[in-house]
């Protein structure tokens, strides 16, 4: 809770090409949540080019802000808070959204929160609706996946603010592996939304591509390397020997292994750590087909299965704002040395169960 009664708390969110700004609630209520993305500046060159994505921050940034605490119904006199992302991600787009957040903190005399992009994916389930809960509701000690572009892991999120991590991916993050694949297949970027709407066409059975670090590994670790090697392979052989390729078949056969990895390494470990619930978060969390087999695998496994909403799935900054609710505000002289961080875990090893 902030030391401003119940003044709001506005978050600023610049990881890697979305630009956004949003209000909330100390209880958690989204009032407004404002995404300025740059997915057609990028989608030219198949990926993010991070001095393109540092350059337009600085162009959105300010507007976006403004929209926010616009559609928001507030102005600065009514925010108690800033929580602003700083890492990991991009450093030059962190530095963007940083330097705006530490200066109108600076400015205005408002408390300023920097937040772990990771907590904020892994605690938007906790905003008011930030969650669909087909299992009923969600409790504490819980196992968060975070899945993205940049992050696959595994965390036990004891309560806001106690983390522990469970598991990591050793090479490609998920996401990473999706749009890689996507490029192989020749599907715009981003690759995973692509892929996810050429599979409900094919059929995932149709090409056996391995599970990496599942059968009998019994590790919480991740590898989706070897996965992408083998489409890779498979891709190089049909245009060899002149076969046109069946690429809902192969983005149906892809999207299933990595799905049935991030299901089966989740459950596996809510169970061993003694959690009851799993909560699936960050961009690769809005996949379709992730959605329908955690809750369907959940329900099989005696656990409950918890979505985070698709409009907290990928980069936003109402995630950001509900996390800075559990931070601690850094004290002005601290405020002016703050510097972005590109990589790093949000949390240590958690203890075994």
């Amino acid at each position: 809770m902030t030391q401003q009664g119940t003044r709001h708390i506005l978050g600023i969110e610049s990881s890697c090409d979305e630009t956004a700004a949003a209000v909330v609630t100390q209880e958690g209520k989204v009032l407004s949540n404002v995404v300025s993305s740059q997915v057609p500046l990028h989608a030219r060159y198949g990926g993010v080019i991070p001095e393109i994505a540092s350059r337009n921050h600085l162009l959105a940034v300010g507007p976006v802000v403004d929209k926010a605490l616009s559609d928001a119904g507030v102005t600065l006199a009514d925010v108690g808070r800033i929580a602003v992302t700083r890492g990991p991600g991009l450093a030059g787009a962190l530095l963007v959204g940083l330097q705006h957040a530490k200066t109108l903190a600076w400015l205005h005399g408002i408390e300023l929160v920097p937040v772990h992009h990771v907590e904020g994916h892994i605690t938007a389930i906790l905003l008011q609706e930030g969650g669909e809960h087909p299992h009923g509701p969600l409790a504490f000690p819980y196992v968060a996946l975070a899945v993205s572009g940049g992050h696959t892991s595994l965390y036990l999120v004891r309560e806001p603010g106690s983390y522990g991590l469970l598991g990591v991916t050793l090479d490609d993050a998920a996401g990473e592996a999706f749009d890689k694949v996507a490029r192989l297949l020749g599907l715009p970027y981003p690759g995973g939304v692509h892929i996810d709407r050429q599979a409900r066409d094919g059929n995932a059975d149709a090409i056996a591509f391995p599970r990496p670090m599942l059968a009998g590994s019994g590790r919480p670790d991740f590898s989706f390397s070897g996965l992408k090697t083998a489409v890779r392979v498979y891709v190089d052989q049909a245009v060899a020997a002149g076969r046109t390729l069946p690429i809902p078949d192969l983005a149906a056969s892809f999207q299933e292994a990595v799905v049935d990895v991030l299901v089966r390494k989740s459950l596996d470990a809510a169970i061993r750590h003694g959690a009851s619930d799993v909560v699936i978060s960050g961009g690769v969390a809005a996949n379709r087909r992730l959605r329908e087999k955690i809750v369907t695998g959940a329900a099989a496994a005696g656990v409950r299965a918890h979505l985070t909403r698709m409009a907290y799935c990928t980069d936003n900054a109402a995630m950001i704002a509900g996390a800075g609710r559990y931070g601690t505000p850094v004290s002005r002289s601290a405020m002016l040395r703050l510097e972005p961080f590109a990589s790093g875990q949000l949390a240590p090893p958690a203890e075994a169960a």
